[in-house]
């Protein structure tokens, strides 16, 4: 049984390197490698909160080489059970701009090299029609400022879209663009965590603005002005998650998994 050191984490996007003060440091070794960054564990929101920045302190991991599985495993051997996870995106529609906080509701993976699931043998099938849990993104959608809804394409990166690409995207009708959301999700989904991201939009992607297209100068600039803004808002909407409610475990129940969840016996 995983101890519970954690009941949340945050997992922090671009820019996103610490979150909690008077915190404890936790090394965590996991069957999948190291984490991208030592766990640290406070408090916020009345709760016990591990945070993990996904990049790694310094930015040391680029979207395509993060251990997207050690980071899943790391946190819920620690007994967390719900994900928050704060990410960077693009807008690719008129209704998003910079600025803006977006809970998204739908998920397209347009990744190509990256590992995306613990099934290494066997049969597990994770259902994934409905990506994020219902009731963190309520939560995190009730804070004052933040909108719900669209469609979040994830690309392999490190380079932004071209703008023939990032004028397809929009053109399914996608709202935001972005390269760290898978596998991250079905990864949490396939530890039996709930887990919702939650989308800083940095700038309009290449195909729907004029000019010189997208730099990483002005997304890393918008992220760090919404830093202090993200952290106020995520403590308070920490504070209102509920107990259970969403059933975002209950599709193993039935199922012998064919490989290890901390805390399942």
């Amino acid at each position: 049984m995983a101890a519970k050191t954690a009941e949340i984490a945050v997992i922090g996007g671009s820019g996103f390197y610490s979150f909690l003060d008077d915190t404890d440091e936790l090394e965590v070794e996991t069957p999948y490698g190291e984490p991208s960054a030592p766990v640290t564990v406070g408090e916020a929101g009345g709760k016990r909160v591990a945070f993990l920045p996904r990049h790694g302190r310094e930015h040391a991991q680029p979207p395509h080489r993060i251990n997207y599985r050690a980071n899943l495993w790391a946190l819920a051997s620690l007994g967390v059970r719900r994900v928050v996870a704060p990410c960077a995106v693009g807008g690719l529609r008129p209704e998003v701009a910079p600025g803006d906080l977006v809970v998204p509701d739908q998920l397209v993976d347009r990744t190509w090299g990256r590992t995306q699931t613990f099934v290494e043998k066997g049969a597990a099938h994770v259902p994934f029609a409905d990506p994020y849990c219902p009731v963190l993104s309520s939560a995190l959608a009730g804070q004052d400022g933040v909108s719900r809804g669209g469609t979040m394409v994830v690309v392999e990166g490190p380079r932004f879209s071209t703008r023939a690409e990032s004028q397809h995207y929009a053109a399914q009708g996608w709202t935001l663009i972005n390269m760290t959301g898978h596998p991250e999700a079905v990864l949490a989904r396939e530890l039996l965590l709930c887990y919702a991201p939650i989308a800083v939009v940095t700038d309009m992607d290449a195909g729907i603005d004029a000019g010189a297209g997208v730099g990483q100068a002005e997304v890393f600039a918008m992220f760090d002005r919404n830093i202090e803004r993200l952290k106020t808002l995520l403590a308070r909407a920490i504070a209102t998650v509920p107990d259970g409610g969403c059933g975002c475990a209950a599709w193993a129940d039935d199922i012998d998994l064919p490989y290890d969840v901390p805390g399942r016996s």
